[in-house]
């Protein structure tokens, strides 16, 4: 005898674009595909169930109509889900994704620890601590209003986050292009201006307090000095500044950094 009570199972069916196939297995890139599930869920439970995190998605089409994440399926639906539009106007839209951190800031997980230092350097408030938890990574993303950074699509499974990017490259260059680019970054960096070491921020200070502090040739050969309000670690334009502005210089192709 059949089970009256048992869940209406329902199908429904769906189409990602652009960079939301890298959340997909292979053969459900940029193609129509089925999804079956019990019950009326969200679209949003529905697309985090297929694997893809809501922070990347900025519009989703049902049958054509724009919806929020709220929407529920009922079955047989076509669903097409866009990523963040940079340059299509989809203002008459249910637009998804919050409105861009003004003051950009981020939080990294523990498998970005070096594109944390990479971020510093490009005078970005970027925290890291190899001890920090998904669920404190969280925390801190919504009451500091930072971007979450990280290598862990899982981290996009708590409901809460907001701001969020899953990197790609494994590769820590790569990963900086990845992200400058992503989040259009590249008119905003600040270098020199933040401790990689602690994230503090820099201010000048007069030689006359560095005796003792830093090698005495350093202050023969150089007129500038910088503190790190954090830290305190004193920096100045030597040798490891000229490595990092052929960095910069390479990264940023039209904004040589002198």
């Amino acid at each position: 005898m059949d089970d009256q009570h048992a869940p209406i199972s329902r199908t429904s069916y769906f189409r990602f674009y652009e960079e939301l196939n890298d959340f997909l297995p292979k053969q459900r890139h940029k193609v129509l595909f089925s999804h079956a599930y019990t019950g009326k869920p969200s679209v949003k439970d529905a697309i985090e169930a297929i694997g893809v995190p809501h922070t990347e998605i900025d519009l989703i089409l049902v049958d054509g109509v724009s919806v929020s994440f709220d929407y529920k399926l009922t079955g047989g639906e076509r669903i097409s889900v866009y990523p963040v539009f940079e340059l299509l106007d989809i203002q008459p839209l249910t637009h998804l994704r919050p409105k861009p951190l003004r003051d950009t800031k981020f939080v990294v997980d523990v498998n970005l620890g070096k594109l944390a230092l990479k971020l510093r350097l490009l005078g970005f408030d970027t925290l890291y601590n190899n001890k920090f938890e998904d669920s404190e990574i969280v925390d801190i993303s919504l009451h500091e209003k930072r971007i979450i950074l990280t290598r862990d699509k899982g981290i996009f499974k708590y409901s809460a986050v907001t701001h969020g990017y899953w990197v790609r490259s494994d590769n820590v260059d790569r990963q900086v292009r990845e992200v400058l680019q992503h989040l259009q970054l590249e008119s905003s960096l600040k270098p020199f201006t933040r401790c990689s070491y602690c994230n503090g921020e820099f201010e000048c200070i007069d030689k006359i307090q560095l005796n003792g502090r830093v090698p005495e040739n350093a202050l023969e050969l150089f007129a500038e000095f910088f503190e790190c309000q954090g830290c305190k670690k004193i920096y100045w334009k030597g040798t490891h500044y000229k490595r990092i502005v052929s960095w910069l210089n390479e990264l940023t192709v039209n904004n040589s950094i002198n």
